[in-house]
């Protein structure tokens, strides 16, 4: 997450605003709503022990042999830069904080992870390298490595994906503006990456652009979940379904049941939700890492 640059480094500094992480639940992907069983926020930046946290933000989880493991930006307070923290669940309802996972010179979100070929690897955004950089767990969960720049462009939000043999990737290229979004393919995880004809897929349009959570693949359909950044930046997120995906033609229009979340109006999501990773469980339904911005200590 990047959602507004920091002038100068005051520690003293109150954010007007914070982001948390809820769990949500629902019968499909596309009615999600809070956990049955959950007291939402389950993560907030008073759930951080090894460093000053100012907020947490944009959770991706993934599945294991003993539980849920879920990667989120951490905001350091003191070097006003986001990090890699990790949280462990064994059932994905409660949830609890564990270290900070990955830090680098520069700020770090998004961090967008998945398994391939019996290994974890993670893209979050990189924008200060100008470039979408990928890692790869040495030890997972708690050590990663960088391995390779995938895409040489200042990019947000980079969404990667698997669609009939093929990665595909969303990024946005306007960071500030949240209005462009591109698409890139590859044959090969490390590439080459090649940005696709039909990019940028959007162009001066804050309302769809910005890539919200993970892409999902369902059979042979691929939804892509977008910011809703108008009037303000994570106002709501925003369903898309690809209907054409080939290295030549794109096709997409918005899903019946879009926008899928968005403010409360009180609590810890009162002013907007930008992000939501879903994943199916055995018996059908689906469990979702989500976040949520309300107004500084309105959730304590």
């Amino acid at each position: 997450m990047n959602e507004t640059p920091v002038p100068k480094l005051d520690a003293g500094y109150v954010f007007p605003s914070l982001w948390s992480i809820g769990i949500y639940a629902g019968d499909s992907p596309f009615t999600l709503r809070p956990g049955p069983h959950v007291q939402n926020p389950v993560l907030t930046y008073q759930d951080v022990t090894d460093i000053v946290a100012a907020f947490v933000a944009d959770p991706f989880m993934v599945p294991g042999s003993e539980g849920w493991y879920m990667f989120f930006e951490v905001f350091n307070h003191q070097t006003f830069r986001g990090e890699i923290g990790l949280a462990t669940s064994k059932d994905g309802w409660v949830w609890e904080y564990q270290q900070i996972v990955l830090k680098e010179s520069f700020h770090l979100s998004y961090p967008y992870v998945f398994a391939w070929q019996g290994e974890y690897y993670m893209v979050p955004e990189t924008l200060d390298l100008k470039a979408i950089q990928l890692y790869r767990a040495e030890t997972f969960p708690t050590k990663w490595s960088p391995v390779g720049k995938l895409v040489e462009r200042e990019c947000a939000d980079p969404s990667i994906f698997r669609f009939e043999d093929r990665w595909w990737m969303f990024a946005c290229s306007t960071p500030q503006e949240h209005d462009s979004l591109r698409l890139y393919f590859a044959d090969e995880l490390m590439g080459p990456w090649i940005e696709h004809p039909c990019s940028p897929i959007v162009e001066g349009n804050n309302r769809i652009a910005r890539p919200a959570g993970r892409v999902l693949v369902l059979d042979d359909k691929v939804i892509r979940h977008a910011q809703n950044c108008f009037p303000i930046y994570g106002t709501e997120v925003r369903a898309f379904e690809i209907s054409e995906l080939t290295p030549s033609t794109y096709q997409e229009s918005e899903c019946a049941l879009s926008p899928i979340m968005g403010p409360n109006g009180t609590g810890w999501n009162a002013i907007g939700m930008h992000h939501v990773d879903p994943h199916q469980l055995s018996d059908g339904r689906w469990i979702a890492c989500v976040d949520g911005l309300c107004l500084n200590d309105s959730h304590d």
